[in-house]
């Protein structure tokens, strides 16, 4: 009996000690997680307050910009000699402030007069971008469908057009909604809500490719995205990457020189697009450095620098204003960044 009872409080002893070892692994691993937890938030707002950092100083180089050219300023000349003009910085590279953020910080910056303009674009420029997203032969029909939707979406009355989409179309959708029946967009992502056009602009970074502020239809190839380019008539990716590495040495300030890049039937095609103005809104970008080793060896070393990785990033899009706070009138911690590479051609 007396046996019996030794062992029995034996097991009882064992199985206590191996629950309480539970427990203590338990608590440990909790505080562990709790740890980790505690430094990765403590890490997630110390990025927080420097990138917010860097955006205030984004907006106040711009402020300076609008100010004019200050006496000091270093006066930047391209290889020929000629003078470059310092507003067409804010195309994305990286930027170097009049207030220098840290280090390890980018900070992008892109002039919305290098996007198409979607506020008051007529039909038949829209009939354009249309027809080279669909490619060589697109349908006719299929074309005038896509004009009638959007027209139908953009004017002011639930009138239905030939094939077109007004409100008993998009209520019977699931979800449903309403169509806007107003030609001022409130922002580009609305593009994917008319019927037809999320899938012709399906892979495409909206919000580098389109902006909805201002009205001019001409877009400024010293700024372009090429997110832009790619949608505008007469140009492919190859003639693409010659205009930008165009600009990375020099300024376009004429559509000659334009041009001389093109082959002559592409060139009528962009020729009413390009413009030479430059806006008050931008895309603001800042984000800690990552940097990320190249698919292929040597890659890097071809192209002179380190490629940026980074496609998503805390973004603003502000209109900037002379001697005042700059209106935001987008935020978004996890914008999409614009293809930031630089020119891929060989020397």
């Amino acid at each position: 009996m007396m046996l019996r009872q030794r062992g029995s409080v034996i097991i009882i002893v064992l199985w206590t000690s191996v629950l309480l070892t539970v427990l203590v692994t338990v608590m440990a691993g909790k505080v562990q997680l709790s740890a980790k937890t505690a430094f990765h938030n403590r890490a997630a707002v110390s990025d927080l307050a420097r990138i917010n950092s860097a955006v205030n100083q984004a907006e106040m180089e711009l402020m300076l910009e609008l100010m004019g050219p200050s006496i000091d300023r270093e006066v930047t000349l391209d290889e020929d000699g000629n003078f470059r003009n310092p507003t067409y910085r804010f195309n994305g590279q990286p930027l170097t402030l009049y207030y220098p953020t840290d280090e390890d910080m980018v900070v992008r910056i892109y002039d919305h007069a290098g996007k198409v303009n979607l506020g008051g674009i007529r039909p038949a420029q829209l009939q354009l971008l249309i027809e080279k997203r669909l490619g060589p032969d697109p349908d006719f029909q299929q074309v005038q469908d896509l004009i009638t939707a959007w027209n139908d979406w953009t004017d002011l009355n639930d009138g239905v057009g030939i094939n077109g989409a007004e409100r008993e179309y998009y209520e019977s959708l699931d979800p449903p909604y309403s169509p806007r029946n107003n030609g001022a967009l409130d922002s580009v992502e609305e593009l994917r809500l008319i019927r037809g056009f999320d899938e012709l602009f399906k892979d495409v970074n909206l919000d580098a490719a389109f902006t909805i502020y201002g009205t001019g239809q001409n877009v400024n190839l010293n700024l372009a995205t090429r997110e832009a380019m790619q949608i505008l008539p007469g140009l492919t990716d190859e003639y693409i990457e010659e205009i930008i590495a165009y600009r990375e040495k020099r300024d376009f300030i004429s559509k000659q020189q334009v041009g001389d890049l093109l082959p002559t039937e592409n060139f009528v095609e962009l020729s009413n697009w390009i413009g030479f103005a430059y806006s008050n809104v931008y895309s603001v970008f800042a984000y800690p450095k990552a940097l990320a080793e190249s698919e292929e060896p040597g890659e890097q070393e071809q192209q002179g620098e380190e490629l940026d990785t980074v496609t998503q990033a805390y973004m603003e899009i502000i209109r900037a204003t002379q001697g005042a706070r700059a209106t935001v009138h987008k935020v978004d911690p996890y914008g999409r960044l614009p293809d930031t590479r630089p020119a891929q051609v060989e020397d």
